[in-house]
């Protein structure tokens, strides 16, 4: 079997870092997030990682350096790692795909879940500086954000959807069929 590259997608605590947590846990793959580099840089300069603050520098690094800057180092990434499952979490826009989308072994992902259970899902993970603080209205104004206004565009072009309104272990059968439809088997013989 060849390589895998699977890049997830959806809109914000839709569930991709837990499909994409589950991939490495279960089936040993590879993960690069979209957001690591953008934490590295606010935590070396000191600043809060909020959803602004990460959205600013993404941003600006666009300006400066292009606007497919991260999307052609997370396909560099992908393609020069020697794991044979790659999870690249995160892909926001068309050019991320784009950068990777030529690789015959690049498979777009999506999860979806809709506003109320995205939003539950928000405050208990605690994943930025600002989230158990948001309120709803804050929630539907994050997604008039640059980084999240292009997301739900991009299911048009996912090889596969995922429905994450259920449980976990729904959630983790899907993941499964997707991994059985690319001939990847279940690592334990379910």
């Amino acid at each position: 079997m060849g390589k895998i590259i699977l890049g997830i997608s959806g809109e914000m605590s839709s569930g991709k870092d837990t499909v994409a947590h589950y991939l490495v846990n279960r089936y040993g793959a590879k993960m690069f997030m979209y957001s690591d580099p953008l934490r590295d840089v606010l935590n070396r300069l000191r600043l809060a990682q909020t959803r602004e603050n990460l959205t600013r520098l993404s941003g600006a690094l666009r300006t400066e350096f292009g606007d497919d800057l991260l999307s052609h180092i997370m396909a560099n990434d992908a393609m020069t790692d020697p794991d044979p499952i790659i999870v690249i979490d995160g892909i926001r826009r068309q050019t991320d795909i784009d950068a990777v989308s030529a690789f015959p072994e690049f498979t777009l992902v999506y999860v979806e879940a809709d506003l109320q259970t995205r939003y539950e899902r928000l405050l208990k993970r605690h994943q930025n500086a600002d989230d158990d603080a948001k309120t709803l209205e804050d929630f539907k104004k994050d997604h008039l954000l640059e980084t999240e206004v292009g997301i739900p565009a991009l299911k048009s072009q996912a090889g596969f959807v995922i429905d994450n309104h259920a449980g976990l272990e729904e959630l983790y059968a899907q993941v499964d069929g997707i991994m059985v439809g690319l001939g990847k088997s279940d690592p334990e013989g379910k």
